[in-house]
C-alpha cells in the first residue's frame, strides 16, 4: 500500500527555548535538505512560542521558522497550534499530508524526516520513534546508565518494537490526526492522548532506526515531562511516576 507525501509539516512547541532552539532549527534544515526528499513540494516549519518570555519568537523567525505565539502554558495545546497553523498553509489533501514533531531542546539526524517520509510511503499512518539523551548538558554517569536500563529494558535484539511514545519524535499522517481529534491541550501526555485516540484500522509503526537527541536537563518546562523523569530518577529511592520520557515542553 502506497502513501505518498507531497506535503510536509514540522512543529515544534517552545516554551522559553531561546538558548536552545538555534540547535534544534539547524538539525531540521539538515534534514530538510537530506536526499531532497522526492516527492514532497511543500514544507511548513513551525515553532509555537507559548507564553515565552524570552527571545524564542525572535530566533525562531530568525532561523526561518513560521512562529505561531500562543499564551497557553501547555505542551498539548502549543504543539496543537504549531500543526494547525502548519496544516491551513498545505494545499495537498490531508491523505498526503504528513506531520512531524520534535522538541525545542531536541536534535534530529539528518535522515529524520527521510526516514519518517519513507515510512509514510509505505503505508503507515503513524511513526513512533526513540530518543536518546544528548550529551550535553552533562548528565551523570550513574543518571545515565539507570535511565537506559529502564528505557531498553524490553529490548531482546535488532529490529526493537518498542513501547515508547514521545512528541520529541513522532510522525502522523494528516487525516489519522485528524481522525484522532489533534494534539489535546493538557500539560502533558498529548502525544500518548494522540496514539490512543487514533482509529484502530490506523498503521502505527514503532521504530528505532532514528531516534533523536534530547536534553538531559534536570530542570522542566513541563510538570511530567522528561526533565522531571530523570530528575525522579537520580533521587535515592529511585522512585518513578509511570512517566514516559520526552514527553511534553522538556
Amino acid at each position: 500500500m502506497s502513501g505518498a507525501v507531497s506535503s510536509l509539516v514540522i512543529a515544534v512547541p517552545a516554551h522559553d527555548e531561546a538558548a536552545s532552539l538555534p540547535a534544534a532549527l539547524r538539525s531540521i534544515r539538515r534534514a530538510l535538505a537530506f536526499d531532497g526528499l522526492p516527492g514532497v513540494r511543500e514544507t511548513h516549519l513551525v515553532v509555537a512560542a507559548d507564553a515565552c518570555e524570552d527571545a524564542t519568537a525572535a530566533v525562531a523567525a530568525r532561523h526561518g521558522a513560521r512562529v505561531v505565539e500562543v499564551a497557553h502554558g501547555k505542551a498539548g495545546a502549543a504543539r496543537a497550534a504549531a500543526v494547525e497553523h502548519a496544516l491551513r498553509l498545505c494545499r495537498a489533501p490531508a491523505e498526503e499530508t504528513w506531520i512531524v514533531t520534535t522538541d525545542a531542546d531536541c536534535v534530529v539526524r539528518p535522515s529524520w524526516l527521510a526516514r519518517q517520509l519513507e515510512a509514510a510511503g509505505q503505508g503507515w499512518d503513524c511513526v513512533l520513534g526513540t530518543i536518546r539523551i544528548a550529551p550535553l548538558p552533562p548528565v551523570p554517569a550513574a543518571l545515565r546508565v539507570r535511565h537506559d536500563a529502564h528505557y531498553f529494558a524490553d529490548r531482546a535484539g535488532p529490529g526493537w518494537v518498542h513501547p515508547h511514545v514521545h512528541g520529541a519524535n513522532l510522525g502522523v499522517r494528516a487525516d489519522a490526526y485528524r481522525a484522532a481529534g489533534g494534539f489535546p491541550p493538557v500539560a502533558c501526555g498529548e502525544d500518548r492522548a494522540l496514539v490512543e485516540a487514533l482509529p484502530g484500522t490506523a498503521r502505527v509503526l514503532r521504530t528505532d532506526a532514528c531516534p533523536v537527541l534530547t536534553s538531559g536537563r534536570t530542570t522542566p518546562r513541563a510538570p511530567g515531562g522528561f526533565g522531571v523523569f530523570l530528575r525522579d530518577l537520580a533521587g535515592h529511592d529511585g522512585r518513578m511516576r509511570g512517566v514516559g520520557p520526552g514527553t511534553g515542553h522538556v
